[in-house]
């Protein structure tokens, strides 16, 4: 094993991705990818007259964004594991899967959010899509179980 994909969306789940997967690339001495995928700027918002549309503050977001994932970086590469960091923006699931193929990934170590049936059957899972899709072994970090 020589690359692990590890998409990261700075929800509750990211820590523990992040963590399980820079153990397995400890492991087997392999590169740590983390990949964020940031939402697309909307190409059209309207012409309504009013206040500033939500898209003008998608550039402090995505810097944010930047920041958030070069801290895991470096944080990572300070313990020891060798590590990467990529932000892109656009469709998570295809971006996902083309950034596995294209970085020829052994594995994908992705959280799970554990959304309802009812969010999953009118908004999708992208941890359902990437297992169904991915051509190379997915491991899925369900959320932290509580009690």
């Amino acid at each position: 094993m020589k690359v692990i994909l590890a998409p990261v969306d700075f929800s509750e789940t990211e820590e523990r991705v992040v963590r399980e997967a820079a153990v397995i690339a400890k492991q087997f001495d392999a590169e740590l990818r983390l990949l964020h995928v940031a939402a697309p700027q909307a190409d059209f918002v309207g012409c309504e007259i009013g206040p500033q549309p939500s898209s003008d503050a998608q550039p402090d977001t995505l810097r944010e964004e930047h920041s958030a994932l070069g801290r895991w970086r470096d944080g990572l590469i300070a313990e020891g594991v060798r590590c990467r960091a990529f932000l892109l923006a656009g469709r998570a699931v295809e971006l996902i899967l083309e950034q596995a193929t294209e970085h020829s990934a052994d594995m994908i170590v992705l959280g799970s959010h554990g959304r309802t049936a009812m969010y999953k059957t009118l908004v999708g899972s992208v941890a359902e899509a990437i297992l169904r899709d991915a051509a190379c072994p997915v491991l899925v970090i369900p959320p932290k179980l509580v009690g």
